[in-house]
């Protein structure tokens, strides 16, 4: 049996029926208007709206509580320019060589190719990494592995809290996975424990920015009761 002293109450707010359909519908309006955005503005972004999307990210649920997770931010010019070259090298490969036809097709709607500006003309990129093992300390002070649990699956909720908070602050992302993507570790000097999980420009969108006219599936194509 778990000690109790390793347990505090529930700190819980029991909302009014009222105001959760209130929040429910307030949240849900300010997700739909949620778009990939591949054309940003330059204008400065306050650091702080940065920073607390990411502590909203860091109180994802993990697996075991292990937090598998380290969050890079780059504003630094010279340094997107080096991550924008290496990720354009990598995504021209992709689309003249790698993908398939049947993939091709797919993005063709999107408007998708291999140069990738957008990486040097938002403010910050955030860089998300996925600790696939932790690093502790055996009795003998050595470095030893220690196992995390659902890291796959506990940064991919995190990515989406830390999108979200990003949204709700008034901010433009995309998602973006360049494959491979091993060159982010060696660029910003990665511990060998961590992987690359997908890059993020953030910032305003830029004036003139344009977006593909997609739709998303309706709620009786994605819901399920029973």
């Amino acid at each position: 049996m778990p000690d109790e002293a390793q347990f505090q109450a529930l700190n819980f707010e029991q909302l009014s029926k009222a105001e959760q359909l209130r929040r429910s519908h307030e949240f849900l309006r300010r997700m739909l208007k949620r778009r990939s955005v591949r054309h940003f503005s330059s204008e400065p972004v306050p650091f702080e709206l940065i920073a607390n999307a990411i502590r909203v990210a860091g109180s994802a649920p993990s697996g075991a509580n292990q937090q598998p997770w380290t969050f890079v931010v780059i504003s630094d010019p010279a340094l997107k320019q080096r991550i924008r070259q290496a990720a354009e090298a990598e995504e021209k490969e992709s689309y003249e060589r790698r993908m398939s036809p049947e993939w091709l097709a797919a993005l063709a709607p999107l408007g998708t190719d291999w140069r990738k500006p957008h990486i040097e003309d938002a403010p910050y990129v955030i860089v998300v990494f996925r600790q696939a093992y932790g690093i502790g300390r055996d009795e003998g002070g050595n470095d030893k592995r220690i196992m995390h649990y659902y890291s796959e699956e506990s940064v991919g909720i995190a990515v989406g809290f830390l999108l979200a908070a990003l949204h709700i602050s008034g901010l433009a992302t995309l998602t973006h996975t360049p494959s491979p993507m091993k060159f982010l570790a060696r660029i910003l000097d990665r511990p060998a424990n961590e992987r690359p999980y997908v890059l993020i420009p953030v910032g305003y969108p830029a004036a003139d920015a344009r977006v593909p006219a997609i739709s998303k599936k309706t709620l009786d194509e994605i819901m399920a009761t029973r």
